[in-house]
């Protein structure tokens, strides 16, 4: 990067710049000189401490100028800059990037994206029976893209640590598993080895996905202790007559 030559009027120019600081910052905000950069011939930047509490570290920058054989510096620009240190707010990321589980509302729609590490390509139709029955069963087939094996791990992560795996609390309390439950529907494809769907009404977990070893007391082979009636001795009869109206 070229180096250039101080310029005298230029460094002289600090009550110009801090003026012309004050001029766009909160009053009490322009602090100390920081210092002067050459920026180019006849072109330096100034600089003064941003003493505002919600911008530590940043500075004010004015830029002055002069003219050729010119004697007087003018104002270029003046901005509010970041410094060393400075505190700044998170790096831009893109709407498809920022987006959580969660986010989507009612009416919402995801951008789409192509090249997705959890999606991989379907397969069309070739017009034999065989290979398009295997197809269709484990790869998705009429589908442009299915799960790829990234997208599976993923999901299936997500689901095990989640409120519907082995450790939540009604899972430890329950006394037997779900690959025990008549209402376990196991999943078909990669998965079915260590998932499936609820399908107990009583269930907490009803309609969801829920992992082998997950469990609640809606099991179907699990009945609680009867529980003994307890005698609460003999009522009391209040014999006081009312009269009908």
């Amino acid at each position: 990067m070229p180096t250039f030559k101080a310029d005298a009027v230029l460094t002289a120019a600090v009550d110009l710049a801090r003026e012309a600081a004050e001029s766009i910052a909160e009053r009490g905000t322009v602090g100390d000189h920081l210092g002067m950069e050459m920026v180019d011939e006849r072109l330096a930047t100034h600089y003064f401490a941003c003493t505002a509490g919600a911008y530590p570290g940043w500075r004010w920058a004015i830029t002055v100028a002069r003219v050729p054989r010119g004697k007087t510096a003018t104002i270029c620009e003046t901005n509010l800059v970041p410094g060393e240190g400075a505190l700044l707010s998170p790096e831009w990321l893109p709407y498809a990037e920022r987006l959580a589980p969660g986010d989507l509302g009612a009416g919402d729609v995801l951008p789409y994206k192509e090249d997705d590490p959890l999606l991989e390509a379907g397969f069309e139709a070739t017009g034999d029976e065989e290979v398009d029955e295997l197809a269709a069963y484990e790869l998705g087939l009429g589908r442009k893209r299915v799960l790829s094996a990234e997208g599976r791990e993923a999901a299936a992560q997500r689901w095990y640590e989640g409120e519907n795996g082995p450790h939540a609390a009604v899972a430890e309390k329950a006394s037997a598993p779900c690959s025990t439950c008549g209402y376990f529907l196991p999943m078909a494809g990669a998965l079915r080895s260590f998932f499936g769907v609820c399908a107990n009404a009583w269930s907490p977990s009803d309609g969801r996905v829920v992992s082998l070893d997950h469990g609640c007391g809606a099991h179907s082979e699990v009945d609680a202790e009867p529980v003994e009636p307890l005698m609460t001795g003999t009522p009391i009869v209040d014999e006081i007559a009312y009269d009908l109206v």
